[in-house]
């Protein structure tokens, strides 16, 4: 199992109703594929540029198209550029890829003879190890679940299971994760770019929402004469 698929298992398993907004998982979705690209050996990160390593063999479909997709020629790009290229409309990819290959079902109601009612994932051991990844507090699914306020619905406090701490506070105001993953050393540094890049572009994403918003008052205002 990669990162990707265990955000993506997390979001669906642990997240309350509503679930994170598409556009915020998709970003995250995109960091989770680079660390898990950093953590085969097939990046590398020079200051915020990724750098294409070898091509790996990876069984894992939507992160070999990832990996497909990498610049491979200098200037290489941004950390911050993938997630928006890359993350554009990936949360529904890997929802599609999950029904795709019979992780997902629509359960049947009491009464009805056809299934219906939102997807919900289907008992594997995937799902269970994506569990424990959750239940353990892995630094980096934790990371990317907290930046896009995934929250243990089981917890009547709203907590997301880090030693009390509310799943989209921010560490001093900064926006970025209150944990960071990581091995020492290079590989350590790595990761926790792209977590940062992560978090500054849910912020940028959000800032954007907020000036359309505004955008389209001022609009209907307008138009209603005032």
């Amino acid at each position: 199992m990669t990162t990707a698929r265990d955000l993506m298992i997390t979001a669906l398993d642990v997240a309350p109703s509503p679930p994170p907004e598409a556009g915020e998982l998709s970003l995250a979705l995109a960091g989770a594929e680079l660390i898990d690209l950093l953590s085969a050996e097939a990046i590398r990160l020079e200051g915020d540029r990724i750098v294409p390593g070898h091509r790996p063999d990876i069984a894992d479909g939507p992160l070999d198209q990832a990996a497909e997709s990498l610049a491979r020629e200098a200037p290489y790009e941004l950390v911050a550029d993938w997630l928006w290229r890359r993350g554009q409309g990936l949360a529904a990819a890997y929802l599609a890829a999950f029904e795709a290959e019979g992780r997902l079902t629509r359960p049947r109601r009491r009464g009805l003879p056809f299934r219906t009612g939102r997807t919900v994932l289907v008992d594997s051991p995937e799902r269970r190890l994506a569990g424990e990844r959750w239940a353990s507090n892995e630094p980096v699914l934790t990371a990317l679940a907290t930046a896009v306020g995934i929250r243990d619905k089981n917890d009547e406090d709203g907590k997301d299971g880090r030693d009390g701490q509310d799943g989209r506070d921010d560490k001093e105001g900064t926006g970025e994760a209150p944990v960071t993953a990581g091995d020492a050393g290079d590989a350590g540094d790595a990761v926790e770019t792209v977590v940062v890049a992560v978090n500054e572009a849910l912020l940028e994403l959000e800032a954007v929402r907020q000036r359309r918003s505004i955008e389209q008052a001022a609009f209907d205002n307008v138009w209603r004469g005032y």
